[in-house]
């Protein structure tokens, strides 16, 4: 197995005349009647393979996640992993497995489950229309948007929100109860130690209405 640390090895195989690297299926062979790539494209696909590992090498799974562009940063790959969200071939994984071409990947992320194939071995992140060159993806489509809008939003020109809007609001976010609006402790509420008086201020018996010592 490769060292995780040798980006400088060059792949053993280009495969292609022009020194471009050829399409690959899961299996890791060219795939027949491909589509050419756009020059530009099979350059940046060459030079992300010629830094990843030799032939027959493997790259950690956050790595992998995190080059196609499958998570943000790193971190998040590491963290997605930590936290159960990526299977390879059906099984939970830790940041630093093996992955090779062929593997299947499931990473659920951001509310959207991913589901894709190895087909390039890359470690350093590369953009967009290169990383979509490095996988098959299987993934099921993503929600509608209006399944997954946040709570709270109004309509354009709606104006201010209500009283009885901004409850509303509250309610939806989890924020209601005894200390919400008009409550114990809430705003425009009697506050814990005892009445307000006019003006907002301490009514005259003090905290708790306990009279006070002269």
């Amino acid at each position: 197995m490769a060292s995780e640390d040798a980006d400088d090895n060059v792949h053993g195989d280009t495969g292609g005349r022009d020194g471009t690297a050829p399409a690959q299926n899961a299996g890791g062979s060219s795939a027949a009647g491909a589509e050419p790539l756009d020059p530009k494209i099979a350059a940046a696909v060459a030079a992300a393979e010629a830094a990843g590992p030799s032939q027959g090498g493997t790259v950690r799974i956050d790595s992998w996640i995190w080059a196609v562009r499958l998570v943000k940063t790193r971190s998040l790959g590491a963290a997605a992993c930590r936290g159960g969200h990526v299977h390879v071939n059906d099984e939970r994984v830790k940041p630093a497995y093996s992955v090779r071409v062929g593997d299947e990947v499931r990473l659920r992320h951001e509310g959207r489950d991913r589901v894709v194939i190895v087909k390039r071995l890359i470690r350093k992140r590369v953009g967009a229309p290169v990383a979509v060159q490095c996988y098959i993806d299987n993934s099921p489509p993503p929600p509608p948007r209006e399944s997954v809008a946040p709570a709270g939003l109004r309509d354009r020109g709606a104006g201010r929100p209500t009283k009885r809007d901004r409850r509303e609001l509250e309610r939806l976010r989890g924020l209601g109860g005894t200390g919400g609006v008009g409550g114990i402790g809430g705003p425009g509420g009697p506050s814990p130690g005892g009445l307000l008086g006019p003006g907002g201020r301490q009514a005259p018996g003090g905290p708790g209405g306990r009279p006070r010592s002269r």
